[in-house]
Formats: C-alpha cells, structure tokens, sequence
C-alpha cells in the first residue's frame, strides 16, 4: 500500500507542476518534479545550493540572431534544425513523443509526425539496436536513453555492434549515422540510478565518440555536430543545466567542432580541465584561487571525451607546469586517469628521461578481421625508440 501511495502521490505532483497526465515510471517521477520549474535566474539560485553557479558565455553574433534559451531548449532547437534538414531523420525514445520527461522533444511530433517521433518500449538494449538498424540503411537516427545510468542495457548493442559495424565490414557498411542523448551527471537529489557518469566506460571502446557540453550555446553546436558526424555517437546532457542554465542561442543551425577542446581563461599557473557541469566548478575554483592566492589557472572545457584533444591539453601543461582534472564520476578508471597518464607519458618521460626507451603497445583501434593485420594493435614483444 505504501508503494501505491507514493506511486499516486508522485501522479499528483507531476500533474500539479502542469504535466501532461501520464505516468512516466518510478525511475524519474520524483526527479522529474524539480525539473518542472521555470527556468531563469530563479531556477539558477536553486540550482546554486547544490554546488556550482552557472555562468553563461559571452553572446555570439558570428552564426546571426540570436534567442535566450536554456540547455534542454537548445537541444530543442537543433534537433528542429535536423528534423527540418533532413527528411530521413528521426527521433525516438521512451517518452520522447508527448516531448520527453525533460521536455527535450516537445512540440516535434505535433510538426513533424507520429512517423518521425515516437516512443519506444521500456527497453534500452532494443532502442539502440533499433537505432543501429536504422542507420544502417543510409538513415539519421537520433536515439534518447532517458537516463544514463540506464545505458547499461544498450552496453553490448552500443560497443560490440554500433562501434564495431565500420571495422567489421572492412568499411563497406556503416552506422554512422547513429547519435544516442542521454540525460547525465549528478543533480542533488537523483540518488543511486539518476546520478551517473558513465563516459569512461565508453571511452575504451574504438569506434564511438562521446561528447559532453557545458551549456546551451555548446549543446546545441555540439549536439548538431554529433548528429552530422560520420561515426555513432553518445551525447551527454547535464541535466542539472537543463533549467539553470540560461544564455543567448543562435536560432539557426550552426556547429562547433569534435574532439577540439576550448580554452575559455588562460593562466600561467595551473591548467584546470573538466567538462560539463564541472566547468562551472572550476571557473569557481580558478576565481578563489586567482583573489585569494594569486594562483593564474588555465581553465580548458574537453567537450569531446572520446577521441579527447590531448594536443591542446598537454600545450597548456606545458606553459603552466600544473595540471588539475576535474570529473563527476568515481575516481578509480575515471576519464582523468587517461588524461593524466597521457600528459605525463607525453611530457614528464620526453621531456625530463630524454626520450626513454618506452613507447605505448596498443593501438586505439578494434582488432582487425584477418590474421595477417589482426596483431597489428597488439603487443606482441619489447618496442624500443632507438632514434
């Protein structure tokens, strides 16, 4: 009886805070409620007692007009602009049809067709799968996960067949085509399965690409990207930005590079790297440090995790001779790890052993179909640089 209670009491606050009436499950009934707030300065302050205040970039008039949005009305915006380019194009999740539990999807079915946006079932591994299946046939298939911690499902469909399908048929076949969204990171109130940060899972995996943004103007840039690149990709929303974070977006389609890291403060001191709602952290951090010690931080957003701009990351280490990483998800194998292993190997080695005799065995890439080239990523004995 508890459980229906609570069931019916979390019906009752979705549909006071103006939901439509439905049930979208126990997995976000109560997440989703503080998610139903007006967005604006309002939803900022709130959003300052969990740890972090946004603080929106300068406007852009290089891609023309621009409008105040916050992140899930960006997003909002590119995938109009996709489902408007392109006639393939289509979206699907759970939810996603009435405009999604974030509301990242509303209004695109009534403009754009029950054909191509709609729900699926309650089931992960089937949506990718679908996905795949999708863009496989020359298609843009724009999946949504509703959750990222619910991923995990979609592990196998994600890894050893969407990453895989270019390398497995000698580039013949490709599904390319395919971006799957998921809402990401901690909000202060999700708990265990609402909270995740799952990207060092998949960076481990040849043959996707994984983005994360900080904020509306990246999203949507980053997001359109993704949808246009020629490799499956997994795009991760902050979902505490989705209502707190509020600046100028260009109306029309407009893209920000891949795998291009931005350095949004230079500093001489220390380099500071993070991505999504970490960013706002650190800007934080590099202000106290700046005022109260005289520290000069170098503040670098990754934005693409995986493949990760390591040139840009590493110049900056070497100018300031400091590197702090920031991430959201558990320490041990998380993505600073990678980053911070590359740095050191890169610079601390060639720089201060002269070069050592030591180099990196495997490759970044998927072990290949034939005998003759399948040891080519693999190590297979001593490598020394001799030059």
């Amino acid at each position: 009886m508890a459980a229906v209670a609570s069931r019916a009491a979390g019906i009752l606050r979705l549909r006071a805070a103006g939901a439509e009436r439905r049930w979208c499950g126990p997995r976000c009934a109560g997440l989703v409620q503080g998610f139903l707030q007006p967005g604006g300065e309002d939803a900022a302050q709130k959003r300052r007692v969990a740890h972090f205040t946004f603080q929106p970039d300068p406007e852009s008039l290089q891609y023309g007009q621009t409008q105040k949005m916050n992140l899930f009305q960006s997003i909002t915006s590119a995938l109009d602009n996709s489902l408007a380019k392109d006639p393939t194009a289509v979206i699907f999740g759970e939810d996603v049809a009435f405009g999604g539990v974030f509301r990242c999807t509303v209004g695109l079915r009534d403009k754009y067709g029950k054909d191509r946006v709609f729900n699926t079932p309650l089931c992960e591994q089937g949506i990718v799968g679908f996905g795949i299946g999708i863009a496989v046939t020359g298609a843009t298939a724009i999946a949504e996960i509703q959750f990222a911690d619910y991923i995990f499902p979609a592990f196998d469909q994600i890894v050893n067949e969407a990453a895989k399908y270019r390398y497995r048929s000698g580039d013949l076949f490709n599904c390319g085509s395919l971006t799957i969204r998921a809402p990401w990171g901690c909000v202060g109130h999700g708990a265990l399965y609402h909270s995740q940060s799952p990207e060092a899972f998949f960076a481990h995996c040849p043959g996707i690409k994984v983005v994360i943004p900080r904020s509306p103007f990246q999203a949507k840039g980053l997001l359109l990207s993704c949808i246009e690149d020629k490799n499956p990709c997994i795009f991760f929303e902050p979902k505490i930005l989705y209502r707190a974070a509020v600046e100028q977006v260009p109306v029309e389609p407009y893209k920000i590079p891949l795998s291009q890291a931005e350095v949004i403060q230079e500093g001489s001191d220390v380099t500071l790297v993070a991505w999504g709602t970490q960013v706002h952290v650190i800007r934080e951090v590099a202000s106290m440090a700046q005022e109260k010690l005289g520290v000069s931080c170098e503040i670098i957003d990754l934005r693409t995790i995986v493949p990760w701009d390591m040139d840009t990351v590493c110049k900056s280490v070497v100018k300031t001779g400091r590197l702090l990483i920031s991430h959201e998800a558990p320490l041990t194998g998380g993505f600073a790890s990678e980053i911070s292993s590359t740095v050191q190997c890169k610079h601390v080695i060639d720089d201060f052993l002269e070069k050592a005799k030591l180099t990196f065995l495997s490759q970044e890439q998927c072990c290949l179909t034939t005998i003759k080239f399948a040891v080519v990523g693999i190590p297979n004995g001593v490598r020394k640089n001799v030059s």
